[in-house]
């Protein structure tokens, strides 16, 4: 069954998706929150996710999209000199939102050419771990007590790969608890499907979000490149740090940042959402 308020056929799909897209992707644009990249990156990924996932599936995009990027603005404003070696700022360029969302094109095609629920419960997988991811970083970076690193417990710097706050982990499962209330909210006006009760959406979102964050975290600490510039004596994530020194290479795969670290831990969400809601179905 397809869900309520769903534009048929498929041209009248792609061509709603990419209005609401495109009004949701200038105005981030406008607001800063993406660059002009990766506002184009926002409008075909909406686009497609609409038109081939549904409306549902778009929602929960949005609302991730959008707390992600107040968040990060937010945490900027209270505290902008806290993770300043961190690569990239909080204005998303199209790396970044095919990172976050990019399995979603996935998901979506799957879901074009073998229809079936399974392919939401990887999108909907995919989703919490980016959002878990997200909120984790920026309310970690306002952690009132310093992080420690997830191999061997001892204390880092604000923004160092691998590092985790009581706060942070506490913020990942309330973003993915937040995203599976939302989706158990849209199986109760056609938009979400599920073969159990709706509230088990919430737990399971509070689940696979903090699985993926954690994971996350497991990889910066692990394969994610870090550097060391030997004029402010800092780690960095940058291969170019911001006093304009080019860094020293540490530890991790010199080309695996934090884009490849984020995009294997949402292929992984999604994946870890359907290994658990298999038997459901």
């Amino acid at each position: 069954m397809l869900p309520l308020l769903w534009p048929d056929p498929l041209p009248v799909r792609l061509l709603a998706g990419a209005c609401l897209a495109t009004l949701i992707a200038l105005a981030a644009w406008h607001r800063h929150a993406l660059t002009l990249d990766g506002a184009l990156a926002a409008i075909v990924l909406g686009t497609v996710v609409f038109a081939l996932g549904g409306w549902g599936w778009a929602v929960l995009m949005v609302f991730f999209f959008i707390s992600s990027a107040a968040l990060s603005f937010w945490r900027q404003h209270k505290r902008p000199n806290v993770g300043r070696n961190i690569a990239k700022g909080a204005r998303r360029d199209a790396t970044q939102v095919f990172a976050n969302g990019g399995w979603l094109l996935l998901w979506a095609l799957a879901n074009m050419r073998w229809s079936h629920p399974l392919w939401s419960m990887a999108a909907f997988g995919t989703l919490a771990t980016a959002i878990a991811d997200t909120w984790a970083t920026e309310f970690g970076l306002l952690s009132p007590t310093p992080p420690r690193f997830i191999l061997d417990g001892r204390e880092v710097p604000p923004g160092t790969n691998g590092g985790i706050t009581p706060l942070g982990l506490l913020a990942s499962a309330t973003a993915g608890l937040s995203l599976g209330f939302i989706a158990a909210l849209l199986t109760l006006v056609g938009g979400w499907q599920v073969p159990f009760a709706p509230g088990w959406l919430t737990l399971l979102g509070g689940v696979v979000g903090s699985f993926g964050a954690l994971l996350d975290s497991l990889l910066g600490a692990t394969v994610q490149g870090l550097f060391f510039c030997p004029t402010c004596q800092e780690e960095t994530e940058q291969h170019r740090h911001h006093c304009g020194t080019f860094t020293h290479h540490l530890r991790g795969w010199a080309w695996c940042n934090n884009d490849a670290v984020n995009a294997l831990a949402s292929l992984t969400g999604g994946l870890f959402a359907i290994l658990i809601t298999r038997p459901f179905f």
